[in-house]
């Protein structure tokens, strides 16, 4: 067997590993009510992998949470409640809740009417585990929640409220640029609701991706030179926006460079690790698991410039952190290349990207990241 298969092993145990502890962790939280001792924090969670990313550390950390808040936190299944089942935990200080994408008025008003019967006086929280970097739920949100937790957020603050070609800031992009028809969106943002966002964390803090970041950056050859696999169909900006980083593949034909899709994740990450770089195109939203994969990786990080989005911890500094590529892509042969002809600079992108990640994960920075929302 190739060392790559045998990486695919070993990392299939450890992603079993890894999803049994947060399962264990979640399912803890899920059937325990509040002690009575401290500050209460209920999480009304989805359970699926995107979502989960954002509640894992309230347990990882709890630890932190517990000294520097007094906190104890519980969850309770979001689809339950809305089925009307009563959590086991109840009477919080603090519900800090997940909403499907969808969900529509009429549920998010029952959700919520449900959450303050059973936690009267509860300052609520909402976290936001979509991809894109709109906020499209303030006006609807605005007047039903204290504070909203947002996994990355524009920059520039000014730019919410403005109309856009489609949904998001992506949308309005890749849709003026490839001449697609799209209907003109705006959502509204209330005066002050600025004041109520909180920048929370991405996927670092994802069960599979955190634990990795927390040992040491992985050594050894890396016979690949770009690892490029990223699906290309969806809807007809996506589509186009892929399809035009699948092309930019072509110049390279010189170069070992994987491509394609389909790939299960423990292979999918053992040829990581034995790729230079690693491409991560735009999806949805900015922000994708490849970028923090890559960090995990000791890969370092070919993506569309990321200036515009705050995130945290900010693993996307131009040349410290990542290599930056123009949003069409026309110096996108010219970065690989450079990036491949220089070992040294690769070393030290890829040493500092998993060195932030590494000393933010390991610190207390979670914990304190969410004074406002526990305080």
């Amino acid at each position: 067997m190739s060392i790559q298969g045998l990486d695919a092993i070993g990392n299939r145990l450890r992603f079993y590993a890894r999803r049994r502890r947060a399962e264990r962790l979640r399912a803890s939280a899920l059937r325990q009510p509040f002690s009575g001792r401290g500050r209460k924090i209920l999480l009304v969670t989805q359970p699926e992998r995107i979502p989960q990313s954002q509640i894992f550390p309230f347990h990882h950390y709890a630890d932190d949470l517990r000294r520097l808040y007094g906190a104890e936190v519980r969850e309770a299944d979001l689809y339950a409640i809305q089925r009307g089942e009563a959590p086991v935990a109840r009477g919080a200080d603090v519900v800090g809740f997940q909403t499907p994408f969808d969900i529509s008025d009429a549920d998010l008003h029952r959700l919520l009417n449900r959450l303050a019967d059973w936690n009267p006086g509860a300052r609520m929280v909402c976290f936001d585990w979509f991809a894109p970097t709109d906020l499209r739920n303030a006006a609807r949100m605005d007047p039903l929640v204290d504070l909203y937790v947002k996994k990355n957020i524009l920059r520039d603050r000014a730019a919410y409220g403005r109309p856009t070609r489609g949904d998001t800031n992506l949308t309005d992009h890749y849709n003026r640029r490839f001449g697609l028809d799209a209907p003109e969106q705006r959502f509204d943002m209330p005066p002050g609701f600025m004041d109520k966002l909180v920048l929370g964390a991405s996927f670092a803090t994802a069960p599979n991706i955190l634990p990795g970041l927390l040992g040491h950056r992985p050594q050894g050859p890396r016979p690949l030179d770009l690892h490029a696999r990223f699906a290309v169909r969806g809807t007809p900006w996506y589509q186009a926006m892929r399809t035009e980083a699948e092309d930019a593949l072509a110049p390279l034909s010189d170069l070992a460079v994987p491509r394609g899709e389909g790939l299960p994740l423990p292979r999918f990450m053992a040829e990581m690790t034995r790729s230079k770089l690693a491409f991560s195109p735009f999806g949805y939203g900015e922000v994708c698991w490849r970028d923090y994969e890559s960090a995990l990786a000791g890969t370092v990080l070919v993506k569309p410039d990321m200036s515009h989005v705050e995130t945290m911890p900010d693993i996307f500094i131009p040349w410290e952190t990542y290599a930056p590529v123009a949003w069409d892509l026309s110096d996108f042969d010219a970065v690989v290349r450079r990036l491949l002809a220089d070992a040294p600079l690769r070393e030290r992108l890829a040493r500092q990207a998993f060195d932030a990640l590494h000393g933010w994960l390991t610190s207390d920075a979670f914990a304190r990241s969410m004074a406002r929302v526990l305080g």
